[in-house]
């Protein structure tokens, strides 16, 4: 194949200018490497005339989307927009005609996907989206070709690097939660509108994309329950570090034989688990598989280069099936399996409570955890209050979550406890 393929790019902010410079830049290497060579063709952009991070013929850019759509000789469309519209009809339409796509679009993927994946076979085309998840983190090709041979277990992640560098700089300055998101979004690391990130939307949308992969089971992001992290205060880290833990939002897939649970929440996680010391804006998954064991991926979650690294190599592999006549291996086995309702789900669990201080209220709060089979392992009452309310800090053994939250609502009620502050979800043991 001595002619060029034609790439067409749907968007030029910060992913889409990372994706032309290491196209660029790289081509010699690229062109190589997929064994044909490449021609961008035209790149979609909203405004003509906005001045450019890089430079770029001003012939290739376009505001019509129908000269990337209905261009013929456009192999590959490269969407780069966000969100879900204008960019899923894109992706369809582009589907539809044969042509190849590749995106870094995880709403997209994650309400759409088992429907893109079908079309996409119909039409004898590629749907590539590394970039999806855990920016420049190689992920979605381990879990769509790698570990194929294995049954996944698990797979567990800090897959929003906003939320992890609030929490790191929460847990190392012992600084409160809106001071840190101010901080965030004056570094840029935060949205001022920060709700997708700090209440968990992004990560929910980022497990839907990789649950469904590992476990092989269409998942949409109303089944995956769902908390963010505005609720965290330094009493909650300094109690988790007490216990030998470290809190992270963690997106959380799990298969059992009842069936899977997907889950987006603070956690408590031990302080020497690998995920523990992923800091800042850094993301990492950890998976766990039948035959394989444990792995865990880590690297630069977000950026233009580190994402756009992602989407180049989705690029190449496409390069590579065209010029082969091929295209890539389509997931077909869609396991019918239930998604476990977050009642169902059975973990440990930390509560902050404050309660009077005075003899026999410990041991009705521990009465009322017995009544609905709450068994509590570690326990920790801070200070003294005279007959004011003192915190007092539970860590349950492992406990279905509709009767921990059944032993809530009793304890809620007693006279002598003021308020449950805060619960948070425990994984694995402590030191």
């Amino acid at each position: 194949m001595d002619k060029p393929l034609k790439l067409g790019l749907l968007g030029f902010g910060t992913v889409g200018t990372g994706v032309y410079r290491i196209l660029q830049r790289n081509r010699a290497v690229i062109s190589a490497r997929a064994g044909v060579g490449f021609e961008i063709a035209k790149i979609l952009v909203r405004d003509l005339n906005k001045p450019r991070a890089v430079e770029v013929d001003r012939s290739i850019l376009t505001a019509d989307p129908r000269e990337v759509l209905d261009d013929p000789e456009i192999a590959i469309v490269v969407e780069l927009i966000g969100g879900l519209e204008p960019a899923y009809q894109y992706i369809r339409e582009a589907l539809s005609k044969g042509k190849h796509v590749v995106t870094a679009n995880k709403a997209v993927i994650a309400t759409y996907g088992a429907r893109l994946i079908r079309l996409a076979a119909e039409n004898g085309a590629d749907l590539y989206y590394e970039g999806a998840v855990g920016g420049g983190i190689p992920i979605i090709k381990p879990l769509r070709e790698s570990l194929v041979g294995n049954r996944i277990e698990e797979v567990m992640g800090i897959v929003n690097g906003t939320t992890n560098y609030i929490l790191t700089k929460m847990t190392r300055e012992k600084a409160d939660f809106a001071a840190v998101l101010a901080e965030a979004q004056a570094l840029g690391y935060a949205e001022a509108d920060p709700s997708a990130d700090v209440e968990g939307f992004d990560a929910a949308h980022k497990l839907v994309i990789l649950a469904s992969l590992a476990f092989q089971k269409p998942i949409s992001v109303s089944q995956v329950y769902r908390e963010g992290v505005s609720k965290i205060t330094q009493e909650d880290i300094a109690f988790a570090e007490h216990f030998g833990y470290t809190i992270k939002l963690l997106a959380i897939g799990k298969r059992h034989p009842q069936g899977i649970e997907v889950r987006v929440h603070p956690t408590f996680i031990p302080s020497r688990h690998p995920l523990a010391s992923v800091h800042g804006v850094f993301n990492a998954i950890y998976v766990r598989g039948d035959a394989v064991g444990e792995l865990m991926f880590y690297g630069r979650g977000a950026g233009d280069l580190p994402t756009g690294s992602a989407v180049v190599a989705d690029i190449v592999d496409v390069l590579r099936n065209c010029r082969q006549g091929t295209h890539h291996r389509v997931e077909t086995l869609w396991e019918d399996v239930p998604v476990l309702s977050i009642d169902d789900v059975r973990t440990r669990y930390y509560i902050r409570l404050h309660a009077v201080d005075k003899p026999g209220v410990l041991a009705q709060v521990a009465a009322n955890f017995g009544a609905e089979g709450v068994s509590i392992e570690s326990m920790v009452q801070q200070g003294r209050g005279e007959g004011q309310p003192v915190p007092i800090v539970f860590i349950t053994h492992d406990v279905e979550e509709r009767r921990l939250r059944a032993s809530l609502a009793r304890i809620a009620t007693l006279p002598v406890v003021k308020d449950i502050a805060n619960v948070i979800r425990v994984e694995g043991g402590g030191r």
